[in-house]
């Protein structure tokens, strides 16, 4: 039997303030069209859903072609929804070169968002646990502050 590896290395926390209602922050999270505005849509990127279902057993997938012609392919699947408190998801990509060579590929990983609100601002406190390494986990911690980057600017809109 496998064991689970279990450190700091293999653990993300990020907390951040948005000036906006919880609801409308989460609605973010989990409405298709507000999603499509910020999650993984980084200057140079071109960014396509190709599906979402935010549910219980629902998957979520993306594709992201950096300027390189990179391309990951991203899904996710809902483990829990609870509106507008909490998000369970599991998380994993697929890299691909600009040929459509399959070059990488993440194993899956858990993300919990919660969303606490903070007067007329909520706080999101995000964990995504079960990086391989302590690169794995970095990359993702500059990934996800930049993606919160987007989604400010998209609920000031």
């Amino acid at each position: 039997m496998a064991s689970s590896i279990t450190g700091p290395e293999t653990k993300l926390e990020i907390r951040r303030m948005f000036s906006a209602p919880r609801e409308k922050v989460f609605e973010a999270w989990t409405q298709r069209e507000k999603l499509e505005k910020w999650m993984c849509r980084f200057p140079g990127n071109e960014t396509r859903y190709t599906g979402a279902d935010a549910r219980p057993g629902g998957t979520n997938t993306m594709e992201v072609t950096s300027q390189d012609g990179t391309t990951y392919k991203q899904r996710v699947t809902y483990r829990e929804i609870q509106p507008p408190e909490k998000l369970v998801f599991t998380w994993t990509w697929e890299k691909f070169s600009a040929s459509g060579q399959k070059i990488a590929e993440q194993d899956e990983t858990l993300v919990t968002v919660e969303f606490q609100p903070r007067g007329t601002f909520t706080e999101v406190f995000l964990t995504h646990e079960g990086f391989s390494n302590a690169a794995a986990r970095e990359a993702h911690n500059q990934g996800w502050n930049g993606t919160f980057d987007m989604l400010a600017k998209a609920l000031e809109a």
